[in-house]
């Protein structure tokens, strides 16, 4: 006796996994107003809302003998009708991919809806996932507005099913494409060949430049021959400029660039320009505790140390004898054009006080001055011109324990001197007390 047609359908449902969440292949009966009608080969057909249907532009895409996945709830509910989800066979399906895009490491496309707490919140498919802030672009991104509501591949970094947690890296994406990019670019780079850039980003060390999809670094020191402190008076964001590829390294995808070797060296001509004992004009460009630079021309600077600061001021921060952007005359003390450094004086310059008090007197000859300090090894008399004389212990007088003289003596107190010694170069005046 043949089988009933029952008796087979209930053998053909067997065959087939009936537990929930089983995603089957259906068959679009009918569609109306609010419900779609699928047929999943089961006793009863399923009805679908509409809603389901609706695509990413917020469209209807069904149509009466579609084929479409989905996933069963229930065969029977208790009321003779089949249970059936497009949305959750989506969901499925869409975890898979997740799935499988977290093992190979293939990039999944997804919508980069709203900001929100620590990033963004992106839709792939009908999957709910989370873009950190730190992870959409290879920069910090200030501006929401630039990526909110734009269709993005991502790279899938962690997957939890059961807390519904799926987090993205559009960081990850960027730099494999940057990289591909980069290596295209390097291939056509060359040491010394001049090429044009946009300054992205500026720095306390210098600054980046894109060269077209690879970014380059331009180093404070090759910013300007001159001194340069600060990169953004010299830089600004978005500007196109010329530099010059100074070396790259294919591997590691690192470019170095200069902006001031395409002009001229201006210390090739330093010593046809310059003199040694030459007094020449120029600009104080920086002040330190132990001296300060002067800047003879753009890109070429000196030191003026401390102590060719002042003839008599020997122990007083720079800053009490120069200003910043001061225009003052200096002397060239030395040129060493290896290691491109040039030695200044300040107090050549000016007459100096120790020549001028060797002209003016000679062993023996008297002078007045008043006490500036006493230590313990004698007495310093300030002279004309804000120079000291040295009234030795030993000279003060000829008892055992010539200490006890110094309480003798106050500070300003005037004397009257002989000149004992005069050291010019040495800037040391001996003194005696007069009789």
């Amino acid at each position: 006796m043949a089988e009933s047609f029952s008796a087979l359908l209930d053998e053909s449902l067997n065959s087939l996994d009936m537990q929930p969440g089983t995603i089957v292949s259906g068959v679009v009966l009918d569609v109306d107003n609010d419900w779609v009608t699928v047929h999943v080969g089961l006793k009863s057909e399923g009805i679908i809302s509409l809603d389901e249907f609706r695509n990413n532009d917020g469209n209807f895409d069904i149509k009466i003998g579609d084929e479409v996945e989905v996933a069963l709830e229930a065969v029977e509910d208790g009321y003779g009708e089949t249970r059936i989800s497009r949305e959750k066979a989506r969901k499925i399906s869409t975890w898979k991919m997740l799935e499988e895009a977290l093992e190979t490491g293939e990039f999944v496309t997804g919508k980069i809806h709203n900001r929100v707490k620590g990033g963004f919140a992106v839709e792939v498919d009908v999957v709910k996932a989370f873009l950190p802030g730190s992870l959409v672009d290879v920069r910090p991104v200030k501006e929401a507005p630039d990526i909110e509501n734009t269709v993005q591949d991502f790279k899938v970094i962690k997957l939890d099913y059961k807390r519904n947690n799926v987090v993205l890296s559009r960081k990850a994406v960027l730099e494999k494409n940057n990289s591909a990019v980069k290596v295209e670019l390097l291939k056509n780079l060359e040491e010394g060949q001049i090429v044009k850039g946009i300054v992205k980003n500026i720095t306390d060390y210098g600054a980046f430049i894109d060269l077209g999809g690879l970014d380059g670094l331009l180093h404070i020191t090759d910013i300007s021959w001159s001194r340069v402190t600060n990169p953004s008076e010299h830089l600004t964001l978005g500007e196109e400029i010329e530099v010059k590829v100074l070396s790259f390294d294919k591997e590691k995808l690192r470019v170095s660039l200069g902006l001031k070797q395409i002009q001229n060296d201006p210390w090739e001509n330093v010593e046809s320009n310059y003199s040694v004992g030459g007094i020449y004009e120029a600009n104080v460009s920086n002040i330190t505790d132990y001296g300060c630079f002067a800047q003879l021309e753009e890109g070429i600077e000196g030191l003026i140390h401390l102590s060719e600061l002042d003839w008599t001021s020997k122990n007083i921060h720079p800053s009490k004898v120069v200003e910043m952007d001061e225009k003052i005359k200096v002397m060239i003390l030395e040129i060493d054009h290896d290691k491109r450094r040039i030695s200044l004086g300040l107090k050549q310059t000016k007459s100096n006080p120790w020549n001028e008090f060797d002209n003016k007197y000679g062993i023996g000859d008297k002078v007045e001055g008043n006490i500036k300090s006493i230590t313990d090894f004698g007495i310093f008399v300030g002279l004309e011109g804000d120079i000291d004389g040295l009234i030795h212990l030993s000279d003060l007088v000829d008892e055992e324990d010539p200490k006890k003289a110094l309480e003798e003596f106050k500070k300003d107190q005037k004397l009257e001197c002989i000149v004992f010694a005069i050291d010019a170069e040495r800037e040391r005046i001996s003194l005696k007390l007069s009789e």
